[in-house]
């Protein structure tokens, strides 16, 4: 028997590896062999699409700062790894997953917030997500967060050298841009 078809044949063995993330003292060694696993796209496609995939939200943010690391980890090669599996997850589940998603842009965590960023980066650019990039693009919740977000840079007293040229280099563009910008009354 290959290895995808036992996976497949076997899914409570990955239900496992998922419950890992519950035990603090095992976490890291389940996630690892969860990781070998994914390598095969029968596993990935299993784990996005079960209710496991949500958890990921959960652990990317625990307080032990290896287990969160890890769960980070797991998470990316789930939605970077097999780009047909992970495409097709996209579009079927933009709604919550990017509402979700978008939510971590604005943790309070730093760490989060960088390494969110940097996979939202991989999402958008990789060819196989052109459809997920336009409804991405076009969506007016997105943009409403995306401005929540450029309010956080403006608003930094200690920005850094590079977020200060961008804006100085943009600041007649900034008040045009923000005239045609508008948010409805609860998104303000």
């Amino acid at each position: 028997m290959v290895a995808s078809d036992y996976l497949e044949a076997n899914t409570d063995l990955l239900d496992l590896l998922m419950s890992g993330y519950d035990n603090m003292d095992i976490a890291i060694h389940y996630s690892a062999m969860l990781r070998d696993f994914i390598h095969h796209q029968v596993a990935a496609r299993y784990v996005l699409d079960s209710e496991h995939i949500k958890k990921f939200f959960h652990y990317i943010q625990f307080p032990d700062f290896n287990i969160a690391s890890d769960a980070f980890k797991t998470f990316k090669e789930l939605l970077t790894r097999h780009k047909s599996s992970a495409a097709e997850f996209f579009l079927k589940n933009y709604k919550w997953f990017f509402a979700e998603f978008n939510s971590k842009l604005l943790s309070s965590n730093y760490i989060i917030q960088r390494q969110v960023s940097q996979l939202l980066g991989d999402i958008l650019l990789d060819k196989s997500n052109t459809g997920v990039m336009v409804c991405y693009e076009e969506s007016k919740a997105i943009q409403v967060e995306a401005f929540h977000v450029f309010k956080l840079f403006v608003a930094n007293q200690n920005k850094s050298p590079e977020i200060l040229g961008i804006l100085v280099t943009n600041k007649n563009k900034l008040p045009r841009f923000l005239a045609d910008f508008t948010m409805d009354k609860e998104d303000k």
